[in-house]
């Protein structure tokens, strides 16, 4: 049983790490957005207020991705565990 709880553990670990993978993303992505918004407000520097509006919206949704990868990855960490020990020990124990 010891092995199995061991096994539930380290699963739930790698399974957090690899959904913090998903944080590269956004950071991609934003750095991307602001670079080519330097770029449009060098060009035309009138447009600077839409173009800083829609950077910041565009950004705003962009980083959803790395929170729901964080909020995977807590869940992982703190809560699953707990339950799937839970499971095995009523599984087992009703055998």
């Amino acid at each position: 049983m010891e092995l199995a709880i061991g096994i539930i553990l380290g699963c739930c670990a790698l399974g957090a790490g690899l959904a913090m993978i998903a944080g590269i993303g956004p950071g991609i992505g934003e750095g991307n957005a602001v670079a080519k918004a330097c770029e449009a407000i060098a060009r035309q520097p009138e447009s600077k207020g839409s173009v800083t509006t829609t950077m910041l919206m565009g950004c705003a949704i962009a980083e959803t991705t790395g929170l729901y990868a964080l909020v995977i990855a807590i869940l992982l960490i703190f809560v699953a565990p707990n339950i799937l020990v839970d499971i095995l020990v009523n599984t087992i124990s009703s055998l």
